[in-house]
């Protein structure tokens, strides 16, 4: 005979210990990660970058939903979503005659940031590093009438005296930065030459040689001022262009004569032109784009 010597108390633990058994254990397989959010994270990614070139493609002239495919190496189907969105968050246009262009969203951004590119604050860190790099003072202007505006100055490490100050208005005619804010304007030298004429100041260039001059300066992308504005004082200017082409402002190296002679004057030429490149840059130009410069010159 088999006596059964079990308690409540064990039938209750063995009870206990047959429905743990019968619980599934954890799937470390099915367990949450960060991988799915990764994912997620990397598609969104691409979708933007994909929907960054529908625009790029739409900037460069692709107007059907065939070009836009073959431009960003997708299907139809995917491409038709994309620029589907865009359309509907403005930033595409589209109609049946004309296919997709450019929507106004782009415009509404652009007038933003050209509202916020202030000029004097986007080169500042540049000028420093040139006034830094030279030991010269370094100027920034802009075209105000017939006159160079002076928007700001770094002064040099040299105890050298430049007696321009910030709001100035000079000539064109004679100051290196003045001459490059005028170098794509070939139809106005004259005429900008003539201004002081009439105003009776002095200048020791006659046109002839001033406009061969320019016509040099213009071809080289940079301008001198060879003692023209101050007894003894020499700069090399080049000019800043916006993201249409269009001269905007010019930067200036200046500095006393002793230390600017012509060799120097031609190797500064290089820095000043790629200090105004960087901030044309900052700007949005891009030096390989076909802008307007050559149809203004005569």
């Amino acid at each position: 005979m088999t006596v059964n010597m079990s308690t409540p108390a064990s039938k209750n633990r063995d009870r206990a210990a047959a429905r743990e058994a019968t619980v599934k254990k954890p799937n470390p397989a099915a367990t949450p990660t960060s991988k799915p959010i990764k994912r997620q994270a990397l598609a969104g990614t691409q979708t933007l970058a994909r929907g960054l070139e529908v625009l790029d493609a739409v900037a460069q002239g692709a107007t059907t939903l065939v070009e836009l495919a073959e431009a960003i190496g997708l299907t139809r189907s995917t491409t038709h979503r994309l620029a589907a969105t865009l359309v509907e968050r403005r930033y595409l246009n589209f109609s049946r005659g004309d296919g997709y262009s450019l929507g106004p969203k782009l415009l509404e951004l652009g007038y933003i940031t050209g509202q916020r590119m202030n000029l004097p604050r986007v080169a500042r860190e540049h000028l420093e590093a040139l006034a830094a790099s030279t030991g010269d003072t370094v100027h920034l202007g802009m075209l105000d009438g017939s006159r160079a505006l002076y928007l700001d100055k770094i002064p040099g490490s040299r105890r050298v005296e430049i007696s321009s100050r910030i709001g100035d208005r000079q000539p064109l005619r004679s100051t290196g930065l003045g001459k490059a804010l005028i170098l794509d304007d070939e139809a106005q030298w004259s005429t900008y030459y003539d201004y002081e004429a009439r105003l009776g100041n002095r200048y020791d260039v006659p046109m002839e040689l001033w406009l061969t001059r320019m016509r040099e300066y213009a071809a080289q992308g940079y301008a001198f001022d060879l003692e023209e504005n101050e007894d003894r004082i020499r700069c090399v200017a080049a000019p800043v262009r916006d993201v249409a082409g269009g001269i905007v402002g010019a930067i200036s190296v200046s500095s006393a004569a002793q230390y600017m002679d012509d060799l120097r004057m031609r190797g500064l030429a290089f820095e000043v032109k790629k200090t105004a490149d960087a901030v044309s840059a900052a700007l949005g130009f891009k030096a390989n784009a076909t802008h307007h410069i050559a149809a203004k010159r005569v």
